[in-house]
């Protein structure tokens, strides 16, 4: 779902989502703002941050897109990290100060399996001061730079698989799959912790997020390389692809029509509960609804009103 290439001041009105590969040294913004400048577009936003020095999939919302972006921001995640091991630094990865340092670092494989077995699971988890929790409105990160610690809430998350893919004395390969909200420097700092070596993450790639992988991104720099708006046109894929774990619900031309003046409606094979996808004849994606509990399916985030 392209949009339409009409052009104005304030650039082109174009809607769908891009699969970026973000580089390592750029912060999510300045990622997004470049994709925005590549597309002239006139609106569009990330779907959830990358540290610096993390580099992968960061999904872009561009025009209409943008409405759906907390659903990706919730999604799960799939990472692949590296920690360096013997070190510990204060923020968690290697833009931080060392804070301790153990030499001869002897961990077996089968250590490492039953560490990281550990943390399998649902687990609560404290945001490092390193991060953009925010505390009475501030970024915690803009705390810890002026030596200011405070205290923080621990936040429900979950590991659904870890597992390491290689190990020396010097460094751990790990594959994760976890919730929203995980940090993989917390991870790194409480398995070193518990090795009693200290660790940190030294390199840190996002390979999927919900339903999107990182072997479908475009790198940056292929944005910038390219001048031909139809070719970066269709690199966007459409609103609707990245929310196929939501159920379909096809809606006849009248329901359609009343859904799309804010009126809940009546439609068959609709779910008890819970967010639907919503299409009709003709019109194709019309956006989300949320069924009721009289099994109504009422509007919630249209695109295409006709």
């Amino acid at each position: 779902m392209r949009g339409s290439r009409s052009r104005s001041r304030w650039g082109r009105d174009i809607n769908g989502i891009l699969l970026l590969d973000k580089p390592r040294g750029l912060t999510s913004n300045a990622a997004l703002q470049g994709a925005k400048r590549a597309f002239k577009a006139q609106k569009a936003g990330h779907t959830g941050s990358l540290d610096p020095i993390a580099t992968g999939l960061l999904p872009l919302c561009f025009g209409e897109a943008t409405k759906v972006s907390s659903f990706f921001l919730s999604a799960d995640k799939r990472y692949r990290s590296v920690f360096a091991l013997g070190v510990a630094t204060d923020t968690g990865d290697a833009e931080g100060k060392e804070i301790s340092r153990s030499d001869g670092v002897e961990v077996s494989n089968d250590t490492i399996a039953d560490v990281l077995n550990e943390f399998r699971g649902d687990l609560e988890q404290v945001p490092p001061m390193y991060s953009a929790v925010k505390f009475q409105g501030q970024p915690l990160y803009k705390l810890a730079r002026k030596g200011i610690e405070v205290e923080r809430k621990p936040r429900q998350v979950t590991i659904m698989e870890v597992s390491f893919k290689r190990i020396d004395e010097r460094s751990l390969e790990i594959d994760l799959h976890c919730s929203s909200g995980f940090y993989v420097r917390t991870l790194a700092h409480e398995l070193g912790e518990r090795l009693g070596c200290g660790a940190h993450v030294s390199s840190l790639t996002r390979t999927g997020v919900g339903e999107f992988s990182l072997d479908d991104a475009v790198p940056l720099e292929r944005l910038q390389r390219e001048e031909n708006a139809e070719e970066l046109d269709k690199l966007l894929i459409a609103m609707d692809i990245g929310l196929k774990h939501l159920p379909g619900v096809n809606l006849s031309d009248d329901a359609a029509y009343y859904l799309c003046r804010g009126q809940p409606v009546k439609a068959v094979d609709v779910p008890s509960e819970g967010w639907v996808r919503l299409y009709a004849n003709g019109v194709g994606f019309l956006g989300l609804g949320e069924v009721l509990d009289d099994g109504r399916v009422a509007p919630k985030r249209l695109f295409n009103s006709k």
